[in-house]
Order: C-alpha cells, then structure tokens, then sequence
C-alpha cells in the first residue's frame, strides 16, 4: 500500500503473460476486437478489388497493350524492402484515346517493356478502371483473393474470440 496525504493506492503485481493486455482498456478482449476489426478491413478492401477486377476480365472492353514502362518505386524509410518494381500498362481504347494505368502484381516473373499484354477495361471510365489480368497473367486476381480469404479467416477467428470473451458465443 502507499499512502498519500488525500488518496490511499494499491500497487499490486501483474502476471507478466498478461502486462502486454492491460495497456489497453479492456485487455485481451478489446485487443481481439480491434485487431479483427483492422483485419476484416483490409479483407473486404481486397474484396472489393477482386470484385472489380473480375467484373472487368468478364464485362469489360478486351484490347490489345503493351507493357509501357518497368520503373522502381522508393517505399520509403522503415520498410524491409525498401523498393518496389512498378509496371505502367498502356492501351488504345476503342474511340482511340491512348490510356496509362499501373495494375496491382502483375505475376511472379513481371514484364519486359513492350511485352502485349491483353487489357479489360470499362469504356466509361478507362482511365479508372482498366486491369491487364486474365489468361497469362492472374496476379492481380490471385493477389485480392489472398488477401481477401487470409485476413477475413483472421479476422473471422479473433472477432469470434472477442464474443466468447464477451460471453456471446
């Protein structure tokens, strides 16, 4: 016990398993909650992703493009790859208008530049809404959907543990 001259405190030890929890109010279970709320986020963003994307290999305008440009990016200080390789598609579309887009991991092996590529993209919004994947080249369906299924089994799991926690399940 300490005592002060208006407030009588207990300072009691905590396990040290559980210290790390205490941070937050409400411990481990607001920890479940706000972990599986992050991860249920980024799952229905590469959700949403894959929606589009497939919408597009399906719906879509189908043209003939090219890989425009291979250049690398600066991620930036603090990360463990400190660049990424960037690919800029291009495109003629239909009614002519030459189109630029970058499309989300193109594939393991990447492009050489001025290597066809085969577009999908939407004619109201090319600009927006273009993606070069489909035959020979699924990263960017293969991706989204990794990060779709993983992240929202996580988030499933810890979200499901919040409510036993809680005493809901």
């Amino acid at each position: 016990m300490v005592e002060s001259t208006d407030h009588t405190y207990s300072i009691e030890s905590t396990d040290q398993g559980h210290s790390f929890m205490q941070i937050l109010p409400g411990g481990t279970a607001t920890f479940l909650l706000l972990f599986g709320l992050l991860l249920g986020a980024f799952a229905v963003r590469s959700a949403l992703r894959l929606r589009r994307v497939l919408r597009l290999i399906r719906h879509g305008e189908h043209v003939q493009g090219r890989c425009a440009d291979r250049r690398t990016v600066d991620r930036g200080p603090g990360t463990d790859r400190g660049y990424a390789v960037e690919y800029v598609f291009a495109f003629r579309t239909r009614d002519g208008r030459e189109i630029e887009f970058t499309d989300h991991a193109p594939g393991p092996f990447g492009f050489a530049v001025g290597a066809p590529v085969r577009v999908s993209y939407d004619p109201a919004d090319p600009a927006k809404r273009a993606t070069m994947a489909g035959p020979g080249a699924w990263g960017p369906v293969v991706m989204p959907a990794l990060f779709a299924v993983v992240p929202g089994m996580f988030a499933a799991g810890l979200l499901a543990g919040f409510a036993a926690m809680r005493g809901w399940l």
